[in-house]
């Protein structure tokens, strides 16, 4: 069973007057309970997609399902409590709050869900102990190793009882010991509780600890790899070839959307609302095309 369902995934940023494309068309299917990681260098989109995929952004065109729920379809306050019960973030920043103690820290998403105190209390304990810090709970931050920082992280991306995790360079800022302890941290959490992660990294020790290996290059997946087949270099995808193929797939959706319109299968609601997404693909696609240099 597919937990995530991506298609033809495009963000687009704009930094003053430059416009800057992070993910290109990307497809991507990941299971249930899975451990992945994804590679890829400096600017390949890989963190614009953990945002994408955790709602903290959205989307330019294609599609994202998570949950066999459109994100796409979610409105603010809708996409807010996906952020809040369906996504646990684990940040390289960490985003803990400097005045509060490893306990509350722990306990913030929960307070932020409405959870009762006494759950709370027993659910901190629990998770503290879960990642091998009850003696820290009343430290703060700045009183806390690295280590114990990224672990109260974990503790806290796991306070609402998420089924995704979304770990963006866990172990960037720590040295090789520390960083061995936090990867299999994670490991445990996906292995005991069937969790789904996620894990950006540059680190090939971290990337060869998952099941699957994703490597990202121009904003697209360039490939996928079991972690005994991965080398860190690859063959390069023809990005402007994917994008061919994908406008022809595109223009064949239209022309097949406008006979089922036609047929009376489907009312004019939906059709138009069908039809803008596909037209703002293509769009979006050809323009990149064109950007290349290339025709279409």
């Amino acid at each position: 069973m597919d937990l995530i369902t991506i298609e033809d995934l495009v963000k687009v940023y704009r930094v003053d007057s430059v416009e800057v494309r992070a993910l290109r068309g990307l497809v991507l299917k990941v299971k249930k309970g899975e451990m992945v990681a994804i590679i890829g260098p400096s600017g390949s989109g890989k963190t614009t997609l953990l945002n994408v995929i955790g709602g903290l952004t959205h989307a330019t065109a294609g599609s994202i399902r998570v949950m066999g729920q459109s994100l796409q379809e979610l409105n603010s306050g809708q996409l807010a409590e996906y952020r809040l019960h369906s996504v646990g973030h684990i940040f390289q920043s960490l985003n803990l709050v400097p005045i509060l103690t490893a306990s509350e820290n722990v306990e913030l998403p929960m307070v932020a869900a409405r959870v009762g105190r006494a759950v709370r209390k027993q659910r901190v304990t629990e998770l503290l102990a879960s990642v091998g810090l009850s003696h820290r709970a009343h430290h703060r931050p700045s009183q806390l190793s690295g280590g114990e920082k990224q672990r109260v992280a974990v503790a806290a991306a796991l306070a609402n009882d998420p089924p995704l995790l979304l770990a963006d360079e866990p172990t960037g800022e720590l040295d090789t010991a520390t960083a061995a302890e936090i990867t299999e941290l994670l490991r445990t959490v996906n292995r005991e509780t069937k969790k789904t992660v996620l894990v950006v990294t540059h680190d090939p020790k971290v990337a060869r600890t998952t099941r699957r290996i994703l490597r990202i290059q121009d904003g697209v997946i360039a490939g996928s790899y079991a972690p005994l087949e991965w080398k860190e270099t690859g063959k390069a995808v023809d990005y402007v070839e994917h994008l061919k193929v994908r406008v022809n797939e595109v223009q064949d959706q239209l022309q097949n959307l406008d006979q089922t319109f036609k047929r009376g299968e489907i009312d004019g609601g939906a059709y138009a609302k069908n039809r803008q997404q596909l037209e703002t693909l293509l769009s979006v696609l050809k323009d990149e095309i064109h950007r290349s240099g290339t025709s279409t």
